[in-house]
């Protein structure tokens, strides 16, 4: 287990995509831990309430064109980490996080985490998630970068168990899924793996990849779990094999195929696929790295 006790002074972590949900909780957390963060931030967002909170908490907020590598580097200089939680489609996920990747290696950042915070997509075949896709490009330059890498998976937010992922539905009292009730299925919440995230950016051990899970259950597991947490009986609906889903996805696309949405309907099925098929479990777990760590459970967040 790293110690990450030290008189020196604190770390500078760079943190992009500072003002969405999972990156104001890495920021927090951060300086919860202790570090200095620096949140790089569009010009336009540069007085939104999100941007204000950062500065509250003690972030540095900084103002950065993303398209200017120079800008970048400048914003990257004597920084231990570059964190990124940046979210969209591939001009974001690809193109914009190599600039960040080529200014962290030019500023002589020695680490850098990218955004992925996901099931394990290095698992997956192409084509089997649009998403992950385009993290499995950004993975490729970021291997051959010469700068350290650590990626999160993280499995499923276990937030979206709440009402975003069809799978518990408190209304009928039914758990919906395809495919193998016992499957394990991997479930972080969005705090636990931003807390995760900070101590990971203050650890230069790191390795390549960390795998964290607030709970792992299957199908049938949730089903005990929401009745106990909701207090009424759930019952299983088994909606079809992988199969099905499969044709489901390739429907929902063909009708309604919004490619410029980041979370269009049919990549919330390919992402239940991926991790129903059980492809995209994730192997070994390193929740004990950080013991300081308290992981929610999935009865706490339905309760």
């Amino acid at each position: 287990m790293p110690d990450q006790s030290s008189s020196a002074a604190p770390a500078t972590v760079v943190l992009a995509g500072a003002t969405g949900a999972l990156g104001l909780l890495i920021a927090h957390h951060l300086r919860q831990r202790g570090a200095t963060v620096r949140a790089l931030i569009r010009p336009a967002s540069i007085h939104k309430a999100e941007a204000e909170s950062l500065r509250v908490q003690g972030v540095e907020v900084v103002a950065v064109d993303y398209n200017s590598l120079p800008d970048l580097t400048q914003a990257c200089a004597e920084a231990a980490c570059v964190v990124s939680a940046l979210s969209g489609l591939r001009d974001t996920i690809v193109d914009t996080q190599t600039r960040l990747l080529d200014a962290a290696v030019a500023a002589g950042v020695p680490r850098f985490i990218p955004s992925d915070y996901s099931a394990d997509f290095t698992k997956l075949p192409e084509g089997s998630n649009r998403n992950f896709d385009l993290r499995r490009e950004f993975q490729q330059r970021l291997d051959q970068a010469p700068i350290q890498a650590t990626s999160i998976l993280n499995g499923m937010f276990m937030d979206l168990l709440k009402g975003q992922a069809p799978v518990i539905l408190p209304g009928p009292h039914r758990v919906v899924y395809w495919g193998d009730a016992d499957q394990p299925l991997d479930f972080t919440t969005m705090v636990d793996t931003a807390n995760f995230t900070a101590a990971a950016a203050l650890d230069p051990t790191t390795p390549r990849y960390l795998r964290v899970a607030g709970e792992v259950a299957s199908i049938r597991e949730l089903q005990a779990i929401a009745s106990a947490a909701l207090g009424h009986p759930f019952m299983l609906f088994r909606a079809g094999s992988l199969g099905t889903l499969a044709t489901m996805i390739k429907v929902t696309r063909t009708l309604m195929p919004a490619p410029n949405e980041i979370f269009p309907p049919w990549q919330g099925m390919q992402y239940l696929h991926n991790m129903l098929s059980g492809v995209a479990k994730l192997d070994r777990l390193d929740n004990a790295r950080y013991p300081d760590i308290r992981y929610t459970k999935v009865g706490e967040i339905l309760g």
